[in-house]
């Protein structure tokens, strides 16, 4: 059984990074933890982080709730942006 944490950064509403984290996860696995191997994940990662994070302050300036925007509300988000 996985604690509250682990259960909150799996849950999708909760942390948009879900795949980006799999991702750099799996890298690290596959190339046996040589960091170096992986820097295009980490990079994807810290980007989707700043990405939403930008977004949930504005929306927070804003008095926008909830400040982190759905699943599925954020994929249509990205779909308007293209």
């Amino acid at each position: 059984r996985m604690s509250r944490h682990a259960q909150q950064l799996r849950d999708r509403d909760r942390n948009p990074c879900v795949a980006e984290t799999d991702a750099s996860t799996k890298c690290m696995v596959d190339n046996n933890y040589k960091k170096d191997m992986c820097t295009a994940y980490f990079l994807t990662y810290k980007n989707c982080r700043k990405f939403w994070h930008d977004i949930m302050m504005q929306r927070k300036r804003n008095g926008v709730k909830p400040e982190m925007p759905s699943a599925e509300e954020r994929e249509k988000m990205l779909e308007s942006m293209g």
